[in-house]
């Protein structure tokens, strides 16, 4: 077990954690979430043991190992096979089976396994390192940003690989659907502590949604009633007939705890700029060739006689291996690439806008934020500009940032600021959620389904596959083909030919494992069961705080005409109507606090319920059918 303890860090003036403390329990799969620049990578990096907290603990017990995977490149060995074969115990050194199978799962060839590792790719090497890694069972296994540099098969391969990881883990991604599939927590850094809860990304951010509603609805039925109180003591402060009254009022004013108003983080949100299109098909490509390699190096070609017709609205994702040819379809269609062979007719009306990851060395560094979006459409105002500029989370001062000082994802998100300054009808985008956090790709999501225009997008991202796809361009084994369907369809059909290809895998798997799953018709009966009882316990609950809201709304609404009788029964000096009325006030405030009081007990009951009944539904869906 891994603990955290009253761990601190700051950079300066800023604070990235106060008093932060968690476990990693055994067996727990855990992922790390939270905003860019809020230190997800700094925690991540601490308990690695990369750098030191300013106070507080980190504990690992003893003979307990993390393994992570770092950037640096290390080779030592002559080959692929030999170098992943350095994260072999001692006990298991020779077993080169193992590390063979994890190789071939992150894509590398029989043949590849022979190669020297520094005839790779930066991704292929990094690659390695991961294999490594996982070859070398620790006890955690710490992986940041784990699915960048693989293409979608090895991440769909490690996906299956770390569910039956029997250590720990601690994952930090962007892609929120690999996440889900994977943790049995969520660890998330929220304004400058963290919060862990049991369940996916979904539970997590809609448990500190409640929590904040929560904070806000009490920090304000704070700030109404210290009101009531510093509007009483004015109001009677010359009143020597009630000072002892408004003494009472100024020592209860002192007293008062204020919670304080959360801050207001922003996030992107935006629409693409839609160019009007009437006409029926965007583009038609027939029997499109193309090869790197001219002349008689050009027998295999990348792309071969491949056609597709793209019509207004189409949703078209082009999925496959790395070095397959995906990008090189997509520069083809954008016209940044002319075909060897057979031609693309596009409609006379068409406006198309490209986000290539490529395109991002075309920034140029001396330029600010705004001078770039301001080149990307020379017709554009400034005010348009800045407007973008907004959008893409680059406020104020922040607009005139240059691009050299400027992190992966702030120029990913330029990029995208880009595309928005000129009208389209047809976007054609290249892994665009690379560099983004989950909050970016989500904003990303919201706008592809508001845009309605065409759509061609290549990407390794199973949550935008799902939500998006329509058809599919489909690079597998010496062919392109164009799937019509959605991307569920695809997998239903045999997709990869993996494990997760059709749900008759996942029924097989209950055959064989019948103690632990059941029917479908008995899972639906234990969930529609566990529902009925969680509404059945917090309907109680819920009806007891809209009963406190009520009566304190009521209660207020007599403190306040009950205030107006005390400054008509003092101006006309009725010093026994005084008395009265000063007794009505104190029972009646005292109602007041204690409801307040019992609403505060009430609300932690009912989070703490549907808690309990969101970890019975988790368990239960772990077990269903399919």
């Amino acid at each position: 077990m891994l603990s955290v303890e009253n761990l601190y860090k700051s950079y300066g003036d800023h604070v990235l954690f106060e008093d932060v403390g968690f476990k990693i329990n055994p067996r727990e799969k855990v992922g790390l979430v939270g905003r860019n620049g809020h230190g997800k990578t700094t925690l991540f990096d601490m308990i690695c043991g990369f750098t030191s907290p300013d106070a507080g603990n980190i504990r690992v017990p003893k003979n307990y190992r993390l393994g992570y995977v770092t950037q640096k490149i290390d080779f030592q060995a002559a080959t692929v096979l030999e170098e992943g074969m350095r994260g072999l115990g001692a006990q298991a050194a020779g077993e080169h089976w193992q590390v063979e199978k994890i190789l071939a799962g992150l894509g590398f060839s029989v043949d590849d396994m022979h190669r020297s590792p520094f005839g790779f790719s930066g991704g292929y090497q990094v690659r390695l390192n991961l294999a490594r890694t996982l070859v070398s069972q620790p006890d955690c296994l710490m992986l940041d940003e784990p699915t960048n540099y693989l293409d979608i098969t090895s991440i769909r391969w490690i996906k299956g690989f770390l569910r039956s990881w029997p250590g720990e883990l601690l994952l930090i991604t962007h892609d929120r659907s690999f996440m889900d599939d994977m943790v049995t927590h969520v660890l998330g850094i929220v304004r400058k502590n963290v919060r862990k809860i049991a369940g996916d990304t979904g539970k997590y951010y809609a448990r500190i949604a409640q929590d904040e509603e929560i904070h806000e609805k009490t920090r304000k039925n704070q700030e109404r009633r210290k009101k009531e109180v510093e509007r009483f003591i004015t109001r009677f402060r010359a009143k020597a007939r009630l000072a002892n009254l408004v003494q009472s009022r100024m020592k209860t004013l002192e007293k008062m705890t204020q919670t304080e108003k959360l801050a207001h983080y922003k996030t992107l949100e935006f629409r693409f700029n839609e160019a009007p299109f009437t006409g029926k098909y965007m583009l038609h490509a027939q029997n499109l060739g193309f090869s790197y390699e001219k002349g008689k190096n050009a027998e295999n070609p990348l792309i071969s006689d491949f056609s597709i017709n793209i019509a207004a609205g189409d949703r078209v994702c082009i999925i496959g291996k790395n070095g397959a040819g995906k990008t090189t379809l997509l520069k083809l269609l954008a016209g940044s690439l002319t075909p060897d062979s057979g031609k693309i007719a596009y409609h006379p009306n068409l406006a198309t806008g490209i986000f290539e990851q490529t395109n991002i060395a075309s920034l140029v560094d001396s330029r600010t934020v705004e001078e770039e979006i301001l080149y990307a459409n020379p017709d554009m105002g400034r005010q348009a500009a800045r407007n973008i500029c907004g959008a893409m989370m680059f406020e104020g001062d922040s607009a005139l940032k240059k691009i050299s000082v400027l992190s992966g994802g702030e120029k990913c998100r330029v990029m995208l600021g880009k595309l928005l300054a000129a009208p389209a009808s047809l976007l054609l985008l290249d892994e665009p959620t690379n560099h983004f956090d989950m909050e970016s790709s989500d904003a990303l999501l919201a706008a592809l389904d508001t845009f309605s225009g065409g759509v061609v997008m290549v990407t390794h991202n199973e949550m935008f596959l799902h939500a998006i796809a329509e058809r599919l361009v489909v690079f597998s084994e010496n062919a392109i083909d164009v799937f019509e369907g959605s991307y569920r369809e695809f997998l239903d059909s045999g997709g990869w030919g993996d494990e997760e290809a059709s749900p008759d895998a996942k029924v097989k798997e209950a055959e064989n494992d019948p103690g632990d799953r059941f029917s479908i018709k008995d899972y639906k009966r234990m969930r529609s069961a566990l529902i009925s009882e969680k509404n059945r316990s917090l309907k109680p609950v819920r009806e007891d705080l809209e009963s406190l809201e009520a009566r304190i709304v009521e209660k207020e609404q007599k403190l306040e005409h009950l205030n107006e009788a005390m400054q008509e029964a003092a101006d006309g000096g009725d010093n026994g109507r005084i008395r009265e009325i000063s007794v009505q006030i104190h029972d009646c405030q005292e109602i007041i606090d204690e409801a307040f009081s019992k609403m505060e007990f009430l609300e932690a009951q009912q989070t703490e319920r549907e808690a309990a009944f969101d970890r019975q539904l988790e368990a239960l869906e772990a077990r269903r059918p399919f």
